[in-house]
């Protein structure tokens, strides 16, 4: 497993946080136990099957459900 941090502008609402956990849950080899969106640093941090997916596919998701992504980091698991 992959480790993936994602940096996202501020974020504004709770609600925001289960939009974006939603999204990064509905990417295909993903650790959905392992999602952790963190409102006060705006930062998105999971786990995920390298073989399966990748950070440029948890990027996506999040920015189509409105989320910039402004960085992005991967460290082997």
């Amino acid at each position: 497993m992959e480790k993936a941090t994602l940096q996202l502008e501020t974020l504004s609402c709770p609600s925001c946080m289960q939009k974006i956990e939603a999204a990064v849950k509905s990417v295909n080899g993903v650790d959905k136990d392992s999602i952790k969106v963190l409102f006060n640093s705006s930062k998105v941090k999971t786990n995920f099957d390298a073989g399966v997916t990748s950070i440029d596919a948890i990027q996506q998701a999040i920015e189509e459900v409105g989320y910039p992504v402004l960085k992005k980091r991967v460290k082997a698991g």
